[in-house]
């Protein structure tokens, strides 16, 4: 069954618009025909290579009968909780499909050290971890890695009979791995990460936790039928066309989910979508919300609402100026790489590269190698450390005089950005921040875990448009953790990344206020914000 995408008002205008140009260019079977030249000539290079993921269902095909008889395997010997160590779409795509499935999969995405121990420390007797990484040289996931390695080896277990490792083939994980026996699965190399839900990236995970793989294929595969042809009624041309097509953009796309059959795709498309976009000045910045966020109702003019929805019913109207979007998790998948897609050839920008990204990175490792003086706060109120740029903070007084100035300054075409570098998983209440600064600016709000949104949004914050501004959290650890082989720990790794993040989003004009919070203080810092 193929997606159904129902939309009125400037959406609709917008796929009335574009769609029958794109359908006369013939772009839906050109993408899967692998036609490098739908983005231009300076793209043609990046999309030549970048294609793989519209053959995906049948590449990954023989993947299925492998992963099931490792499965097998490992519950022979009484391994049943499956790690994933990942970050962007390596952890994005198999979160989605397991929890859309209701099978578990711990999923460590961060380097802070209290998420990394609840991971790492809790039935290692009964764990396997996937290790995740296309380029093989990700310095989170090789941390987490060596951290798993140094657990397996405390407790008498051979780390090569637990970890299984994901990469590209020929990365340097793909050799070392293969050099000292882990099990490896090589995925397409020409599908980029976050295209890369339906081969051994999204599938492996998934798999070994308990997915019906032939199943999810099996739905992806009936919707690339209807993804490829060059008709007005493609889900992909339309989806495309509805969230990057309208006149005035509408350009902060605020997606909400009925929740009752696919669980967490927002924050997959989020990543898709911003990373794909999010690029020379220009983009379409997702806002994952739920059903009662202000944003619904704000009347902005550039905020465009999108609804998962379980089915569409014929008997319930799309609301105006609304996107409505249904279908099996499969054929979600591949519809929304299509649109991207086809969003990016709108944009007049490259859908496959991420130029920004690398910078966040670069500044991390600076600061680990050369470890500056910390800023002196501002303030210190209540626990809660304010640093940040004389604009925000000079003659500030409290958190809440600072959070206020830092949302007086949102531009009125803008958006506040909230980036929690804290245990995502022991920390759930803070994502109450996000409404209640949407509610107070009248603005639409994102909120991220750091650092794995780095590898997502994180290139829109730096390559999209220059009105965002920043609302860094920053934890302190109950307890740090070494890292073999290296000469920093967790810790000391999630510091020098939000350090690092701030700074280049302060190269790039952006103002950044960065809140350091003990944890017996994150209640009171919520207080002062909403």
């Amino acid at each position: 069954m193929s997606a159904v995408v129902e939309a009125r008002g400037a959406a609709l205008e917008a796929i009335e618009r574009h769609v029958p140009q794109l359908v006369s260019d013939r772009v839906a079977s050109r993408i899967t025909n692998g036609d490098a030249t739908l983005w231009g000539e300076a793209a043609e290079s990046e999309a030549s290579v970048r294609l793989g993921w519209t053959q995906a269902v049948s590449v990954s095909r023989p993947l299925v009968d492998e992963i099931s008889e490792l499965r097998a395997q490992l519950h022979e010997r009484g391994v049943d909780r499956i790690v994933l160590c990942g970050m962007g779409g390596s952890s994005l795509a198999p979160e989605v499909i397991t929890r859309t499935s209701g099978v578990p999969l711990v999923v460590l995405d961060s380097t802070d050290p209290d998420q990394v121990a609840s991971a790492v420390d809790q039935h290692i007797e009964r764990t396997a971890v996937v290790v995740s990484s296309k380029s093989g040289s990700t310095v989170e996931t090789d941390s987490q890695k060596r951290a798993f390695e140094t657990a397996f080896r405390a407790s008498g277990i051979d780390p090569t009979e637990r970890i299984i490792i994901v990469t590209d083939p020929g990365s340097p994980l793909h050799q070392a791995s293969d050099e000292a026996g882990y099990r490896v699965f090589t995925a397409d190399p020409t599908v980029g990460g976050r295209y890369s839900a339906l081969t051994a990236f999204g599938l492996v995970p998934s798999g070994l936790a308990g997915v019906d793989l032939d199943a999810l294929l099996d739905e992806a595969d009936a919707a690339s039928i209807t993804l490829a042809v060059d008709v007005d009624e493609n889900p992909g041309l339309r989806l495309g066309a509805a969230i990057a097509g309208t006149e005035p953009r509408r350009d902060k796309l605020v997606i909400v989910a009925d929740g009752t059959h696919i669980v967490g795709l927002g924050d997959w498309v989020e990543q898709l979508v911003a990373e794909s976009t999010g690029k020379e000045g220009t983009g379409v910045l997702p806002v994952v919300a739920g059903v009662d966020a202000p944003e619904l109702s704000s009347g902005a003019a550039d905020v465009q609402v999108l609804r998962h929805v379980a089915s569409r019913a014929e008997t319930r109207e799309v609301r105006d100026n609304e996107i409505e979007v249904s279908g099996s998790l499969g054929a979600l998948l591949m519809t929304w790489e299509y649109a991207t897609a086809v969003a990016g050839r709108l944009l007049g920008i490259n859908p496959f590269d991420q130029p920004d990204v690398e910078s966040a990175k670069i500044a991390a490792r600076g600061l680990l190698d050369h470890r500056p003086e910390p800023v002196a706060p501002a303030v210190i109120d209540g626990g809660i450390a304010v640093t940040g740029p004389d604009a925000l903070v000079a003659g500030t007084t409290s958190v809440a005089d600072a959070v206020a100035r830092l949302r007086d300054a949102v531009p009125a075409d803008g958006y506040i950005a909230v980036q929690a570098y804290l245990d995502r998983l022991a920390h759930p209440e803070l994502e109450v921040i996000r409404h209640a600064l949407a509610e107070q600016s009248g603005r639409p709000v994102t909120f991220g875990w750091g650092p794995r949104f780095l590898h997502s949004t994180g290139q829109y914050h730096k390559g999209g448009p220059a009105h965002g501004v920043f609302l860094q959290i920053v934890g302190t650890p109950a307890s740090d953790r070494e890292i073999e082989g290296r000469p920093f720990t967790f810790g000391e790794l999630i510091a020098a990344q939000a350090a690092g993040d701030a700074r280049v989003l302060a190269d790039h004009g952006r103002p950044v206020l960065t809140l350091t919070v003990a944890d017996d203080a994150i209640a009171a810092l919520i207080a002062a914000i909403v």
